[in-house]
C-alpha cells in the first residue's frame, strides 16, 4: 500500500481554512502514471485540492444556502472513498481520496490503486483503503493526542516534526507494518487483539494505568410544524464508541447496553467487525418494518477484540414517543413589521441540565434588520443585524416551569438587503435549536461501568459516558408554508 499525496487541513471554527502541511511522493506518482496510462490524472495544486475536498465534504461556502456541487439531490457523497473532479487541462477524477475529520483538523490522503482505472475495483477488494484510513487515524492521534482534543501545545509543534516522522513511518509514500498487497482480500475471522502489531506511525506503546473508555452518544432530529394537518417528525440515532489503552496485549472486552423496563427496543443495529459473536435477534429489528412489539429489548451484549485505535462499536436508531423540546413558532406580517411569538417547552422526561442550548431565528429575503423590539422570558437575546439573525441563548437550565417564551416585533428597514434563501420566502421561516445534554439519552439506553467486562489481569479503569445532542432540529412557522416529508426522516 502506498499514498500519492497527504494533506493536513486546519479549519478553526469553520473559518481560516488552510493546508499547513502537505506531502507529495514522486516515486508513487510515477507508478500511478504507469498504471493509469492515458487515463492518468495528475494531483493538482494544494489550493485546488482544498477547494475540491471541502466541496465534496459539504463544507464549502458555508455562507451560501445552496451550492450545486454540494447540495444538489443528484450528488452522492461516496464516503469514505471520495471522488475529486479536477477541471482544466488535466481534467479527470482523483479516486480514492480518503478523509477523516476531528476537531479543527481534516486529514486526507490519495491512495495508489494497483489496478487499471477501468473497470473500477470494488472498495472491499482494496487493501489500500482500510490501510490508508488506519494511517490517517494514527496521524490524527499523533497530532491531537490520545484524547483527540487539542492540548496546551496544540498541533503546531507536532506538525513541525511531521516531515521527520513521515520519513521513518512512511518512507517514499509506503507506510511500514502493513500487510503485503498480495494478501488476499477475503473475509477472515477477527484477529485476536494480542496478535496485533503496533504500527510504526503510532506515537509509541501505551504507558500508564489501563483504561477502557466507552462513550454513548445520541443525536435527535426534529421537524415540528405546529399544524394539525401535518405530522411532526423526529428520530434518534445512537452510537457507542470505545477506546482501549492497555500496556502490551489488548484484552478481550464485553460491553453491555441496557434499556429501562419501559424502553423501546433498539433498531437498525450495526456493529464493528471486531465483534466476535452476537445474538442474531439483535440485528432483526428495523425501523422500516412494522414492529409487533416482540422485538429483542436487551440487554445488548457486544463481546469484541478491540483494535489499536478508537472505534465505533455499534450504532442504532430508536423510536421515542416525544421530542425533547416541543416548540411553537408564529411569525405574522403586520403593518410593515413582523410579529414574532415563540414558545419552547422542555419535556418532563429530559434532564434540565444543558451543556448549552441556543435557538437561532434567521430571516431571509428581506431588507436588513432595523428596529428589534423583542423580549424573552429567560436567557439572553443577541441581535445580528448584518445577518438578519436572532440568537436566543437559553444557557444551562430552563426555568422551573420548563417553558420559555419570546414575544416582539421586528422591522426591516436597513439600507442593504439581508441574506437570501430560495426556500424561505414570504412567511416560510424556521427556528433551529442547538443543544447538548450530558449524562442522558432519549431512548434511556446506558452502559454501566460495572457491566463492562475486561478479560485482563491489568484491572483497567472503566470510564463510561453518555450524552444527547441535537442535529437538524427545526421548528417551522405555523403561520406560513413549510417543507413536508411524506415518509420517515432518513439518517
Amino acid at each position: 500500500m502506498s499514498v500519492r499525496a497527504l494533506w493536513i487541513i486546519s479549519r478553526e471554527k469553520g473559518e481560516n481554512v488552510s493546508i499547513p502541511f502537505s506531502r507529495r511522493f514522486p516515486t508513487v506518482e510515477h507508478r500511478a502514471k504507469c498504471l493509469a496510462g492515458s487515463s492518468y490524472v495528475a494531483v493538482p495544486e494544494d489550493s485546488t485540492v482544498l477547494q475540491l475536498l471541502l466541496t465534496e465534504l459539504g463544507l464549502s461556502e458555508p455562507d451560501k444556502s445552496y451550492v450545486a456541487l454540494r447540495d444538489d439531490c443528484l450528488h452522492r457523497q461516496r464516503s469514505p472513498a471520495l471522488e475529486l473532479h479536477v477541471d482544466g487541462p488535466g481534467k479527470g477524477i482523483l479516486w480514492p481520496v480518503l478523509a477523516i475529520s476531528q476537531g479543527p483538523l481534516i486529514l486526507a490522503c490519495l491512495c495508489l490503486v494497483d489496478a487499471p482505472p477501468e473497470p473500477r475495483p470494488p472498495l472491499a477488494n482494496l487493501l489500500s483503503v482500510s490501510q490508508g484510513l488506519t494511517l490517517l487515524a494514527g496521524l490524527q492521534t499523533y497530532l491531537l493526542g490520545s484524547g483527540n482534543k487539542l492540548d496546551s501545545e496544540g498541533p503546531a509543534s507536532r506538525l513541525a516534526l511531521l516531515p521527520s516522522v513521515l520519513l521513518q513511518v512512511c518512507p517514499l509514500g509506503t507506510p511500514l507494518d502493513v500487510p503485503a498487497l498480495a494478501t488476499p482480500a477475503t473475509p477472515t475471522a477477527p484477529t485476536p487483539a494480542g496478535n496485533q502489531k503496533q504500527p510504526a506511525w503510532k506515537t509509541g506503546l501505551y504507558r500508564g494505568r489501563a483504561v477502557v473508555n466507552v462513550a454513548l452518544k445520541e443525536t435527535v432530529r426534529s421537524m415540528q410544524y405546529g399544524k394539525q394537518s401535518r405530522q411532526d417528525l423526529w428520530d434518534v440515532y445512537g452510537t457507542v464508541t470505545c477506546k482501549c489503552e492497555v500496556e502490551g496485549v489488548l484484552p478481550n472486552v464485553t460491553v453491555t447496553l441496557t434499556l429501562p423496563p419501559n424502553g423501546s427496543p433498539l433498531q437498525d443495529i450495526l456493529v464493528h467487525p471486531c465483534v466476535t459473536s452476537l445474538d442474531s435477534s439483535i440485528l432483526t429489528a428495523s425501523s422500516v418494518d412494522n414492529s409487533d412489539g416482540s422485538a429483542f429489548s436487551g440487554p445488548y451484549k457486544f463481546p469484541f477484540s478491540p483494535p489499536l485505535e478508537p472505534f465505533r462499536l455499534c450504532s442504532y436508531t430508536s423510536q421515542v414517543p416525544v421530542p425533547p423540546i416541543l416548540g411553537s413558532y408564529q411569525l405574522k406580517e403586520e403593518e410593515n413589521q413582523l410579529r414574532v411569538s415563540v414558545s419552547l417547552k422542555l419535556h418532563e422526561s429530559v434532564k434540565n441540565s444543558f451543556e448549552y442550548c441556543e435557538a437561532h431565528l434567521p430571516f431571509f429575503n428581506r431588507d436588513q434588520m432595523g428596529l428589534v423590539d423583542v423580549k424573552v422570558s429567560s436567557g439572553q437575546l443577541e441581535v445580528s443585524k448584518e445577518k438578519n439573525l436572532l440568537v436566543w441563548t437559553l444557557g444551562q437550565k430552563f426555568p422551573k416551569s420548563r417553558e420559555v417564551t419570546m414575544e416582539g416585533r421586528i422591522t426591516f428597514s436597513g439600507p442593504t438587503p439581508g441574506p437570501a434563501d430560495p426556500l424561505c420566502t414570504e412567511l416560510t421561516a424556521y427556528i433551529k435549536l442547538y443543544f447538548k445534554v450530558p449524562d442522558i439519552t432519549l431512548s434511556g439506553s446506558c452502559v454501566d461501568q460495572h457491566s463492562v467486562q475486561v478479560y485482563s489481569s491489568a484491572k483497567p479503569r472503566i470510564v463510561t459516558s453518555r450524552e444527547l445532542q441535537s442535529k437538524e432540529y427545526f421548528i417551522w412557522n405555523s403561520a406560513g408554508a413549510a417543507p413536508v416529508s411524506s415518509g420517515q426522516m432518513m439518517l
